[in-house]
């Protein structure tokens, strides 16, 4: 039985070749940047209604009867001569396996010669090296890089993460293009270890001048996560799935379905939200109009239930639905009212918000306003021009979703932002390119004070500096995250935030002494063991801050703004005492002087 499936399996594949019946699929790569297509994945099927439909099972086939060569030409020939045909936009990505290299009847040339026979320029291919095979032969593979770069074509690896050798073939080829395997987008938004994978895997692309494409997005979450983490470019069912005649434009509204995006665009933080994100741009009215024109406009639209007045662009207040039925719904109330002007049914108290207005502050505001008014929608500006409505409603879910993300990813002992949320508050200020200051907060002598106290006395003191940081630094501005034990990041971009630091170590040198007993306070520190065993005196408690100001075009990630923050610390930690350091150097890897504060 086996053999006859198999020798059936052989004759459909003869036929295949033979006859040329292959269907090519093209999926778009969409740029995130341009947000428009980029290029096209060539996706091979054989002949439906046949065994070898699934192009796992056709290439295994001719894997087996040695022709896998000689199928991988018919499919580049099938693929490029359909892309021209179509007249499809940007680069075209074919795949090929490793294996078909150092095949003995690979003939080199196969491509170009196609490429010159429909007229397509070899600068718009990409050779997209798969992993269905494992790749032990690394000089031949390299060698067959060497020849497709000289004549000009790009080189692909496709899912990393998912072959046998991935990270080798990557350094091995040095290619143009990385494909991360679907597995890490699948539900990235709500997996901080497969956003780590993804930020590493894009800042060693980084360094390796090579493009990172996002395989597999299907939902609008998954987009904002990846595009926040600074993948250029995307691909999967969320734009389009794999067509024989595919789309070849993608629709803004694509990308306006994302929250994030409203406002400030791709890499906005997860964990930084302004009221911007829940406009609606309702059309406004003329101070001109009458109730019964304003009536009409409600009956149209019943999912509004207010309506803005504007002059020019300036929004003066809101008319409300409800108000002006109940008034219309009187006895002659149409005939008494119907032509009266609507400022006259004008609510000049509603509340105005600023679209950069971050939410905690907008949702103190609304509070506020909902206790003399039981209103749920208010107007959105933008340096005081209308823009839109917001509503209440929405409002309170965005709360909801931010206390929920907040508590996913939040320190357990002093609920601050853990190290997801300081990467994602970092890389998104150096996308912005905004100035900001980072202080690195650790304390000294803190492990001998653990060993003598305990560590329920620890967690108090770690608790106690987390609330001493709340209450120096300017909430709407500055951030404070909680690495982990005892140490503490700070981002200010409060220009006074040196002030700040002097305040937070002058307030810890008052605090300190309470954890201690009255004769550790009176010899000024403790005898404990260190960590090579030896027993020693330790001074009391002190809180050591180094600071750097990194420059946002030379830092490309989180990780430069963190090599620099350590080095700081390090320098601060070496001073005497509650102390501030501050690294002269705003580059990595240059060195500058540095400047010691306390």
């Amino acid at each position: 039985m086996a053999m006859a499936l198999q020798l059936s399996l052989e004759e459909y594949l003869y036929r295949t070749i033979r006859d040329r019946t292959l269907t090519v699929l093209f999926q778009p790569i969409v740029g995130n940047q341009k947000r428009a297509i980029f290029g096209y994945e060539a996706l091979i099927r054989g002949p439906s209604n046949t065994p070898l439909h699934s192009p796992v099972t056709l290439f295994e086939t001719a894997a087996r009867q040695g022709r896998l060569v000689e199928l991988d030409v018919l499919c580049r020939e099938v693929a490029i001569k359909q892309f021209v045909h179509l007249n499809l936009p940007g680069k075209l990505f074919l795949n090929t396996s490793p294996e078909c290299l150092f095949q003995p009847n690979f003939r080199t040339g196969a491509t170009l010669g196609i490429l010159k026979q429909v007229g397509l320029s070899p600068e718009r291919m990409v050779i997209e090296l798969t992993e269905q095979f494992p790749t032990e032969n690394y000089q031949a593979v390299r060698e067959a890089k060497n020849h497709y770069k000289s004549m000009g074509f790009e080189i692909a690896i496709d899912d990393l993460g998912a072959g046998y050798a991935g990270l080798r073939l990557w350094s091995e080829l040095r290619p143009d293009y990385v494909k991360i395997d679907r597995h890490f987008i699948q539900d990235i938004h709500d997996d901080p270890a497969k956003q780590e994978f993804v930020r590493s895997i894009k800042n060693i692309a980084r360094g390796l001048n090579c493009k990172v494409v996002g395989e597999g997005v299907e939902t609008a979450d998954e987009l904002d996560c990846i595009s926040k983490l600074g993948i250029e470019f995307i691909q999967g069912y969320y734009f389009a799935r794999p067509a024989p005649i595919p789309v070849t434009e993608i629709p803004k509204s694509a990308f306006q379905e994302t929250r994030e995006n409203l406002t400030q665009g791709i890499g906005r933080s997860l964990f930084s939200r302004v009221i911007g994100d829940l406009l609606v741009p309702v059309p406004g009215i003329t101070a001109t109009t009458n109730i019964e024109e304003t009536a009409e406009i409600f009956q149209r639209a019943p999912q509004l239930e207010s309506l803005p007045v504007v002059v020019g662009h300036h929004p003066l207040g809101l008319v409300r639905r409800t108000r002006l039925m109940n008034l219309l719904l009187t006895r002659y109330g149409r005939d008494l009212h119907g032509k009266k002007p609507i400022m006259q049914f004008l609510d000049h108290d509603t509340l105005m918000l600023d679209r950069q207005v971050p939410i905690e502050q907008a949702s103190s505001l609304v509070s506020e306003q909902m206790k003399q008014h039981k209103e749920l929608d208010f107007i959105i500006t933008d340096n005081g021009a209308y823009v839109g409505t917001g509503s209440v409603i929405d409002l309170l879910e965005i709360i909801t979703e931010m206390q929920v993300r907040s508590a996913r990813y939040a320190n357990p002992l002093t609920l601050l932002p853990g190290n997801v949320p300081i990467y994602e508050e970092l890389d998104h200020l150096l996308r912005e390119q905004q100035e900001f200051v980072v202080c690195y907060c650790d304390l000294d002598n803190f492990k001998p004070f653990n060993d003598k106290y305990g560590y329920e006395k620890g967690d108090q003191v770690i608790r106690d500096l987390a609330n001493i940081l709340r209450d120096h630094v300017q909430q709407e501005h500055d951030f404070i995250g909680h690495i982990g034990g005892d140490d503490f990041i700070l981002i200010f971009r409060s220009p006074d935030w040196q002030k700040r630091c002097e305040l937070i170590l002058d307030h810890f040198k008052q605090t300190a002494p309470k954890y201690y007993s009255r004769e550790d306070n009176e010899q000024q520190g403790i005898w404990s063991q260190d960590r090579s065993g030896n027993y020693r005196f330790f001074p009391l408690l002190t809180l050591s801050i180094g600071s750097v100001r990194p420059d946002p075009s030379a830092c490309k990630s989180h990780h430069d703004v963190a090599s620099l923050a350590s080095i700081a610390k390090r320098e601060a930690k070496r001073l005497p005492g509650n102390s501030l350091f501050l690294e002269r150097r705003r580059r990595p890897n240059c060195q500058r002087p540095r400047e010691a504060v306390a």
